[in-house]
């Protein structure tokens, strides 16, 4: 087992990257062990519709990273009080969703720490009834990594408050996540520790069970490589967002002029289609916003950028463009902070 040393980093894109690296690049046949702790960020699930999944205005308001994973599963919201793990292995089909195998190791050290540590259900560790890590598996047809979060001294408000969705009457054939109960590990601890005095202890506690434990740091030019990952994927709009699977959204509010109910199709994160209905007295047909509209992200700043030179009033009356762009893809009117 070869410990990859991350250098620190907390950028998630380049962390996800690394980790990706790892596995399509270093040596078959040698297990590889990667730890890393990332800013405030939402990791989204291969399969999952990202708008889903966030509360898209807290998002953009805190700064918080929103990165696409390889593996399957739901969102997770990581900061530095989070600490991240990562088995890079052969791939074995008796290893393939045998979570028991890769967080065993873990749950061992977390009980020798004196937390009582268990595997529930397929991929979660459990103390006390509560959540402290979810799992999750990604593999190709050579190379195999399973991964889980540690939350150690997360902000467990932070948690509900960017994961609280606030748009609805989204449909799309994502895979939705479930909430769970969460708990911080440093809660079951008898004497308060760092984050990095965990880090340093879990680690210990994995060279413990193995004799052939060493510490690997890449070279310049895999640095480059994970940095060159880094901006292809992780830091792309379109894996990010764009690889969101299709859904249909409907957005409707009432205005003095009368009601808007917009109905879209979003396709790889695109506006496929857009249909505008209601009650409201406009100069212009809609179908020339419509097919303005069509084509472009379904991003905030990509609708801006394109509705920049259109005078939104010509097609609803007394209706400003921010009041059109916030109906289009901001929270829903009744949602409220919670």
């Amino acid at each position: 087992m070869i410990f990859i040393e991350n250098e620190g980093i907390t950028d998630p894109r380049i962390n996800l990257a690394l980790e990706e690296y790892a596995l399509k690049n270093f040596r078959e046949g040698q297990d590889f062990l990667l730890f890393y702790i990332n800013e405030p960020s939402i990791i989204i699930g291969r399969n999952q519709n990202t708008l889903e999944e966030i509360n898209h205005e807290y998002v953009e308001q805190n700064g918080i990273h929103v990165v696409r994973r390889m593996s399957g599963g739901g969102a997770v919201y990581h900061d530095l009080g989070n600490l991240n793990f990562s088995f890079i292995t052969d791939y074995d089909m008796k290893s393939l969703n045998n979570f028991a195998k890769f967080t065993g190791p873990v749950i061992k050290v977390l009980r020798a720490m004196g937390v009582d540590a268990e595997l529930s259900g397929r991929n979660d560790i459990l103390a006390e009834g509560r959540k402290i890590s979810g799992n999750a598996q990604y593999s190709t047809t050579k190379r195999m990594f399973s991964h889980g979060t540690l939350l150690f001294d997360t902000e467990l408000g932070e948690v509900a408050n960017a994961l609280n969705v606030k748009m609805s009457k989204i449909q799309s054939k994502g895979h939705k996540s479930v909430r769970s109960r969460v708990a911080n590990i440093s809660e079951f601890l008898k004497e308060p520790i760092t984050t990095t005095e965990f880090r340093a202890r879990l680690l210990k506690g994995l060279f413990d069970e193995r004799d052939d434990f060493e510490t690997y740091r890449l070279t310049e030019a895999e640095w480059k490589g994970v940095h060159e990952l880094r901006d292809q994927k992780y830091g792309n709009w379109d894996w990010n967002y764009g690889r969101s699977p299709k859904f249909n959204i409907q957005r409707e509010r009432r205005f003095p002029v009368g009601e808007i109910d917009l109905r879209l199709q979003v396709e790889k994160g695109i506006i496929e289609e857009i249909t505008i209905f209601g009650d409201f007295f406009g100069k212009d047909p809609v179908a020339e916003l419509q097919e303005l509209l069509t084509g472009i992200r379904y991003d905030k700043a990509a609708i801006t950028e394109a509705l920049a030179e259109t005078e939104i009033s010509r097609f609803f009356g007394d209706v400003s463009k921010a009041d059109f762009i916030e109906l289009l893809y901001g929270a829903d009117e009744d949602a409220g902070s919670q």
